[in-house]
């Protein structure tokens, strides 16, 4: 079983005394608010059983002097356009001194990229990418306005990170801001917030969890860093497969809410030790039929299979984790090379079995071949680049229909043997 004192310090190697986390913890909150500012806009979102967290949070920030100066509503899920734009004319009105966000993925990510057009200027486009927010301060723009971003949900991590994913509803594509200033100085998570979180949101944060520490592990192989990689990957997808069917199972059970909570987190931090690939890439362009975590573990699997002869070290500790959990069958260490690769890859779906989740595009309400066309054209677009040089068998534009198109169309109905090895 997953040591969830090993999960702990990793965290504080990551983040050390600035990360306030565990339960009951939000209480708290007022002073780390208060030693960046006193006049503070929240940026929330609404849940069953949210307004009694919003009122210890305007209580703490009451009781350090500082001033709430107003409240703003939180982004939707995918964080499109339409609230990124409303949530920046709401800061620029308001023009507080400290910005603090309490709400899962897309909340936060909405008020990092809204500080940044409220600061900076432009167009969201002008951020998308790695870097260009950092060119912007260095090239005369004011700093960002420090931002104290409350998680809300065993998900994406979005308050420990220098990512900020937004979507353009109109095309059905998200586009991503990679950059170190976008990271919140002072991240919490009170773990009692998640106690009430529905399956389908426990599912989705656990799973993009698991997607964050699995490919940022394929693309550490030969990489100076790997041994920290490994030890935070494996730590997060082994709470992760442990834990999550006990949370599905049994909603309030402190312990497994604990266990998701720390590996979500761990999935942050290997996020800022590497990057995403694959999985990632695609699940851009599925937001219309699938969540973001549904999306990059129901890919998974497939791209498993495609980087299988670059990964056997990455393999080995996969195939030990679900072996552990009862989800192999036969001996997986004789394997090797796509052979391994096709193994962890029905231990990937025995997992998503066991928890009720889809394994194929085909299963997936709304699913058209349009989603495939648009993945492959999303691939190729030089504001996604990064995904693809991330890859650990890394593609150029040229060669995403030869190799990723097979990947996908795998995906759509499950067959692994199409998948073309390079």
């Amino acid at each position: 079983m997953p040591n969830f004192a090993q999960a702990r310090a990793l965290l504080h190697d990551f983040k050390g005394d600035r990360y306030l986390f565990g339960t009951g913890v939000l209480a708290r909150v007022g002073a780390i608010a208060a030693a960046w500012g006193k006049r503070a806009v929240l940026v929330r979102s609404t849940f069953p059983g949210s307004d009694a967290f919003v009122q210890t949070i305007r209580e703490a920030l009451a009781q350090t002097g500082v001033a709430l100066i107003g409240e703003i509503p939180g982004a939707r899920p995918n964080a499109p356009r339409e609230d990124l734009f409303r949530i920046t004319d709401a800061l620029k009105a308001l023009d507080p001194d400290v910005i603090l966000s309490f709400g899962g993925g897309s909340p936060t990510d909405a008020t990092k990229a809204a500080e940044v057009l409220r600061t900076l200027g432009g167009e969201i486009d002008d951020y998308f990418g790695i870097g260009l927010v950092t060119a912007a301060v260095q090239a005369g723009g004011k700093p960002l306005t420090p931002h104290v971003a409350i998680q809300t949900a065993a998900s994406s991590a979005a308050h420990l990170t220098k990512y900020a994913n937004i979507t353009d509803t109109a095309t059905g594509q998200k586009k991503l801001i990679v950059d170190d200033a976008i990271v919140p100085v002072a991240p919490v998570f009170d773990y009692t917030v998640t106690y009430g979180a529905p399956p389908t949101l426990t599912t989705d944060g656990a799973l993009d969890g698991i997607s964050h520490a699995l490919e940022v592990l394929y693309g550490a192989v030969g990489k100076p860093n790997y041994a920290q990689i490994e030890a935070v990957a494996e730590t997060a997808i082994g709470l992760v497969v442990n834990y999550l069917p006990r949370a599905l199972e049994h909603p309030h059970d402190a312990e497994a809410r604990e266990g998701l909570c720390l590996a979500t987190d761990l999935g942050g931090y290997a996020i800022m030790l590497g990057g995403t690939n694959g999985g990632h890439l695609t699940s851009f362009s599925l937001v219309d039929i699938l969540s973001h975590g549904r999306a990059c573990a129901l890919m998974n699997p497939y791209y498993t299979v495609f980087f299988a002869p670059a990964i056997e070290a990455p393999l080995r500790t996969l195939a030990r984790i679900y072996a552990d959990a009862g989800l192999t069958t036969g001996d997986v260490s004789r394997l090797h090379g796509r052979d391994l690769g096709v193994a962890v890859a029905e231990a990937m779906f025995a997992f998503a079995r066991r928890i009720g989740f889809p394994t194929r595009l085909d299963e997936v309400p709304g699913f058209t071949p349009a989603h495939i066309e648009r993945a492959l054209i999303a691939a190729k677009d030089p504001q996604l680049k990064m995904k693809l040089q991330n890859m650990p068998i890394p593609l150029s534009a040229d060669r995403v229909d030869a190799y990723m198109g097979p990947i996908l169309a795998a995906a759509v109905n499950g067959d692994l043997a199409i998948i073309q090895n390079v």
